[in-house]
């Protein structure tokens, strides 16, 4: 199972790399090819189709071909990707080969996910903190190696290292040897032995069996329906504002702190590394708080902070609360992953999946909400709108919680109730 934890945390250092890495050459890709920036936010839309396409699907692939073959197949095709964008072809085909490349981080970020959340036994929570500590650690590194670069003016190398590096990972997949969790990653849905039927009452009475539950598209009970519901909507929200909020945070300290350019680029390095700081300890918290209070005080924190961004405008005050909505930011995802997997049994594929697509829907759509609202209005604006996102955020928070007690109330009733 270490084998499987620490290949699962470098393929997550891998797709936060190729996560980044389109942002961070952008301006020198746009420029090499005279196009606008509209044009590259095309390539960089393509990438979130097939990253939502590839999230959306990894569980059919799944159970049709087991989830190794699913793995090598989304390596796969980021290698390919990649390798193809190391030719710098026409952009017709650079916008042809971006949705391969979303594909295969996207494929890859749902299928190590939930293989992580189902075959860890104990401490789910920290084991999901590592693997974004990792892709925390991917984003990181990256802009930083494409400055240095773009510095030497071989910008160009980026796409060719990621390939390599995606390489790599690919092979090591193919060739790793996990023990006794080997047979479940080549098991295929119709390989599997079909569970026997739900008991209920005491069976030295003699057992009856469940009542058939009535059951929604991508086969959860009616009675998850609620709860699903709020938890990908939290997604949603929370990878929107996390997106909004670092896409355009040296903008943001540009107007409302009236700091150099070279300044406000820096807060980016100040956030991500307290979420990677953050990161490393938000799975051993999560297990000693329990879940729920977890992702209540760090939600409840995250709104308290940007309400003070809004009255402060500060430089120093501003990247304490920078580091703050890092720490408070950390270990969200993974922990609310987790949390949502435990309420829905049985589906952890399905659900993770769902989870990544929606985040990966907000991510897209919240920052061209958020630039718009910055050509609309003043910066000041901005950071109360994005205030209100993170309140917004606890609030759903806090009503996924109220549902969750009463959907695991219900799960204990239907396991005990004659």
């Amino acid at each position: 199972m270490k084998k499987l934890l620490w290949l699962g945390c470098f393929s997550y250092l891998l797709i936060g790399v190729a996560h980044i890495i389109g942002g961070s050459i952008l301006e020198q890709l746009v420029a090499h090819y005279q196009l606008s920036y509209k044009d590259g936010g095309q390539w960089i839309m393509n990438q979130f189709l097939g990253f939502l396409v590839g999230v959306l699907f990894t569980p059919a692939l799944s159970a049709r071909f087991g989830k190794r073959a699913t793995v090598l197949f989304a390596i796969g095709m980021l290698t390919i990707s990649e390798a193809a964008y190391s030719l710098l072809l026409p952009w017709g085909f650079m916008l042809s080969f971006a949705p391969l490349a979303g594909l295969g981080f996207g494929m890859t970020e749902a299928i190590v996910g939930a293989m992580i959340i189902e075959y860890t036994k104990d401490g789910k929570a920290t084991a999901m903190s590592k693997l974004e500590t990792f892709f925390g650690i991917g984003a990181l590194i990256i802009p930083l190696a494409a400055a240095y670069l773009i510095q030497k003016n071989i910008w160009q190398l980026s796409f060719p290292i990621l390939a390599a590096m995606s390489a790599v990972m690919f092979i090591l997949w193919l060739t790793t040897s996990f023990g006794e969790v080997d047979h479940h990653l080549s098991e295929k849905a119709k390989d599997k032995e079909p569970s026997a039927p739900a008991q209920r009452g005491n069976t030295a009475l003699g057992a009856t069996t469940l009542k058939p539950t009535r059951k929604i598209p991508f086969g959860y009970d009616a009675s998850s329906l609620p709860f699903l519901a709020f938890a990908v909507l939290f997604f949603l929200f929370y990878v929107g504002t996390e997106m909004s909020f670092s896409n355009y945070l040296p903008a943001i300290l540009l107007g409302h702190t009236g700091v150099s350019e070279v300044a406000a680029a820096s807060s980016l390095s100040v956030f991500w590394g307290a979420v990677v700081v953050g990161r490393i300890f938000a799975g051993v918290l999560a297990e000693r708080l329990g879940y729920t209070r977890f992702l209540f005080i760090m939600t409840a924190g995250a709104a308290i902070v940007f309400g003070f961004m809004t009255v402060f405008n500060s430089y120093a005050l501003m990247l304490v609360f920078i580091a703050l909505t890092g720490l408070f930011f950390a270990g969200l995802f993974g922990i609310a992953l987790v949390y949502a997997n435990g309420l829905l049994p049985g589906h952890t594929e399905r659900t993770t999946s769902l989870c990544v697509a929606f985040g990966g829907m907000g991510g897209a759509i919240f920052p061209r909400i958020t630039g718009w609202f910055m050509d609309q209005y003043t910066i000041s604006a901005t950071l109360i709108y994005l205030a209100i996102l993170v309140v917004g955020l606890f609030v759903l928070m806090l009503v996924l919680m109220m549902i969750g007690k009463k959907h695991t109330h219900t799960i204990s009733n239907s396991q005990i109730s004659a």
